[in-house]
């Protein structure tokens, strides 16, 4: 069994929760419910309020009564708007072949130096490479999820977004390889496959699926899965080193996606 308290955080968690099954609930979800679906995943209840309470901070998470009265906490339009971002990569399909480039040209005054730090952390942490001091590259996808994070964090007017194709001087192959550090993105992979492929093959030679199992084994998959489309921007196959382990991983987590989801939704409404 995975050891939670060693790779799992318990608001990367409760994050992975609603983005999951919690954002479908009909009306909050209940505090009492969040304890037990995060026991289910070896989270204790102290560590569950303080990661709301932490998350409630951030704007991520709001507090509301549920119809009964009880108390819980819904999700805030922010919040909302980054988990239909994440859904197209988490969920989403290989990238295409030629889709071309966007670019993040940025320029911070001295005076807000201190915001300099803030847009390259959150451009790297949206899978954008860096081409040049100042200058980030990722496939031209990215764009539209970009443009909500940086207005979002009112960054926007300090950077321009461009679309482009690359045309040398260097073959692009050869490019993306100084972009991006391709050898620790292929770890993470790795590293993904390593704790989940075995919970996969067990699956497979399995005929039943158990809602309680499902759920436990999906939510710690994803919540392994759910960052990695951004740490891998998700670059076409021939731009990348022979035997990637990109693709051996989305398959890996669509299958657990296939087998466990919908069965560990009947845990949750349980």
């Amino acid at each position: 069994m995975i050891n939670v308290s060693e790779q799992h955080a318990p608001r990367s968690l409760i994050i992975t929760l609603y983005g999951a099954y919690g954002r479908f609930m009909p009306g909050p979800v209940p505090v009492a419910e969040l304890i037990r679906l995060l026991a289910a995943v070896g989270v204790d209840a102290p560590s569950v309020r303080s990661s709301v309470s932490r998350l409630k901070r951030r704007g991520l998470l709001l507090p509301a009564r549920t119809e009964r009265g009880a108390a819980g906490y819904e999700l805030s339009a922010e919040a909302r708007q980054l988990l239909d971002d994440g859904d197209l990569r988490i969920y989403g399909s290989a990238p295409p072949r030629g889709e071309g480039w966007v670019l993040a040209v940025f320029s911070v005054p001295e005076s807000e130096r201190q915001k300099r730090h803030v847009l390259r952390s959150r451009l790297a942490g949206l899978g954008f490479g860096t081409a040049a001091p100042g200058v980030w590259i990722a496939p031209a996808r990215l764009h539209e999820e970009a443009r909500h994070t940086l207005q979002r964090l009112a960054l926007d007017p300090y950077v321009d977004f461009f679309r482009g194709e690359h045309l040398g001087f260097a073959p692009t192959v050869e490019a993306v390889a100084r972009w991006w550090d391709l050898a620790a993105i292929a770890k993470e992979h790795e590293a993904f496959l390593d704790t989940h492929a075995p919970v996969l093959h067990a699956w497979q030679r399995r005929a039943d699926t158990p809602p309680d199992e499902a759920y436990h084994d999906y939510l710690l998959a994803l919540d392994s899965w759910r960052h990695l489309p951004y740490t891998d921007p998700g670059l076409p196959t021939h731009l990348l080193p022979a035997g990637w382990p990109g693709a051996r991983s989305a398959e890996v987590f669509h299958a657990l996606h296939a087998r466990l989801r919908d069965a560990g939704a009947e845990f949750v409404g349980t």
